[in-house]
This record gives C-alpha cells, sequence and structure tokens, in this order.
C-alpha cells in the first residue's frame, strides 16, 4: 500500500509541475517523438530528395556515407547544412551497390557487414568532426536494414560498430533489430514509417523506385501509431508499433508535404 501511495504521489508532483508551467507559458508540453529523414542521397552533379526544404521540418537527418549514394562533398555539405538548421546526424550505412541505390539484398557475412558499416560510419564521422557535431545514431539503409532486422548474426555486426562509437541504432520494434541491440545492450530508437507500408508480420514493403504517399494517409499513420499504437498492413491486419521517431523520405516527390502533416500531428497530440 505504501509504495501504491509513493507511486501517485510522485504522479501528482508530475501533474503539478506540467499544470503549473503550462499556466506560465501558456504552452503544453507535445509529444516527445522525432521526426527522421534519410538525406545526402546525391551523387556528383546528380541531385535527388528534398534535403534543403525538409531541413526545417525534421529534428535528425541520417546521412549517406557513400555506398548506396552520396560522395565526399555531398557529405561535407548535408552535414554543413544540418549543423547550421540544428538537427543532429546520424549515419545512413547501406550495400556497396550505387546501381540498386541499396534496395537489393546480397549474400554477406557478419564481417562483412560490420566492416562495411565501419568504414561508412567512420567516413561520416570524420566530417561530422570538422564540423564539431557528435555522432547521433547509426540506421543502416534499404536492403541492409531489412537484412539485419531479419537474421540476429548481421544485427550482432552492426552493433559492434554501435558499441564502438557508442550511439544507438534505430530499427522495427519487435525485429532482431531490437532485441539484438537490447541483448548487446545498445540504446535502441524504434522507428515507423508512414510513407512505407507493412506486412502482416510488422515488417516493411521497401520499393525499388520512390512514390508519393497521400498527405491525409501519412498524417493518418502516425495518428494511428502515436494514439492507439498500431499500424494496418497492406493486407487489413491491425499490427503492434512502436514509435521513438517516425521516418519521412527525402527521395519521395511530396516528402515536404508529408513532413509537414506528421509535425502537424505530433504537435497537436
Amino acid at each position: 500500500m505504501l509504495g501504491v501511495v509513493l507511486a501517485l504521489a510522485v504522479v501528482a508532483d508530475w501533474l503539478r509541475q506540467r499544470v503549473s508551467a503550462a499556466l506560465l507559458t501558456g504552452k503544453v508540453e507535445t509529444m516527445s517523438v522525432s521526426i527522421n529523414s534519410d538525406l545526402g542521397e546525391s551523387l556528383g552533379i546528380h541531385s535527388f530528395g528534398n534535403d534543403d526544404a525538409l531541413m526545417d521540418l525534421i529534428d535528425t537527418a541520417n546521412v549517406a556515407c557513400g555506398f548506396h549514394a552520396g560522395d565526399p562533398v555531398c557529405i561535407r555539405e548535408t552535414v554543413a547544412k544540418a549543423a547550421t538548421a540544428g538537427v543532429s546526424v546520424g549515419a545512413h550505412p547501406g550495400l556497396p551497390d550505387i546501381v540498386g541505390f541499396g534496395r537489393r539484398e546480397m549474400k554477406l557475412s557478419p564481417e562483412e557487414v560490420r566492416d562495411l558499416v565501419l568504414y561508412q560510419v567512420g567516413a561520416l564521422k570524420g566530417f561530422l568532426d570538422a564540423e564539431g557535431l557528435p555522432l547521433d545514431h547509426i540506421k543502416p539503409h534499404g536492403s541492409l536494414y531489412g537484412m539485419v532486422g531479419r537474421e540476429d548474426a548481421l544485427m550482432n555486426a552492426v552493433c559492434d560498430v554501435a558499441l564502438q562509437f557508442e550511439v544507438p541504432v534505430y530499427g522495427i520494434a519487435g525485429s532482431a533489430h531490437e532485441r539484438v541491440a537490447r541483448q548487446r545492450k545498445v540504446p535502441f530508437v524504434a522507428e515507423f514509417y508512414v510513407d512505407l507500408a507493412y506486412r502482416a508480420d510488422g515488417t516493411l514493403i521497401i520499393l525499388r523506385r520512390p512514390h508519393a504517399t497521400p498527405v491525409d494517409l501519412a498524417a493518418e499513420r502516425a495518428r494511428l501509431a502515436l494514439t492507439e499504437g498500431v499500424a494496418i498492413a497492406d493486407t487489413g491486419e491491425r499490427i503492434r508499433v512502436s514509435v521513438d521517431t517516425i521516418c519521412v523520405h527525402s527521395d519521395t516527390p511530396n516528402a515536404v508535404e508529408v513532413a509537414t502533416a506528421v509535425r502537424k500531428t505530433i504537435t497537436s497530440l
């Protein structure tokens, strides 16, 4: 009984502080869910994505590190823009497949996954150091994201690198992303997608080419995930999801409109 009383007292004190803050500032604290986007995926003179417009709408940028997209100039420019915008930067390492944009699976050993992730994260870290920015996290790209989400051994390789740089990993809750990260005591950030469809087993349907997601659909997906902890699978089932951060892909035709709608949804809750 004493434990219950103490717990209620803690909750009451927390509510009192929030109400007092609201009365003083006229503002109510909004939900602490961030928006992230995969940026820096241009190559040479070829530009892709809505990076510049998204910088003012997102909290965190996952920057391509050169294997699936991006090059040294692009990495430097993206990191500099993020620094100016006050956006944190994580590494977005992909498979060595520029032609397939890292969205074609490869047969790799855990050692190969560890080395290619380490190589790319190390490259980005150099540019971050030059700007005086910390590395925020690691989020694998495309097919690599799916591969390490299914195979514990491959996710262990990613965790090796995360532990080396002492950063969290982004991933899908309930997958090998979360399971292995927690086993290895790597901080885990549960990610939700509003511009990709989910299968009934909770895995993502990753298309080879970007497509526009109706803004109303993206906003409703965000609302449903944040308020009920569910997503609607492509076959109609309601599946459980966890959300610490919402991803809006930069290379879709209406990425800016989707990000704007998601920001409004978060703010309204």
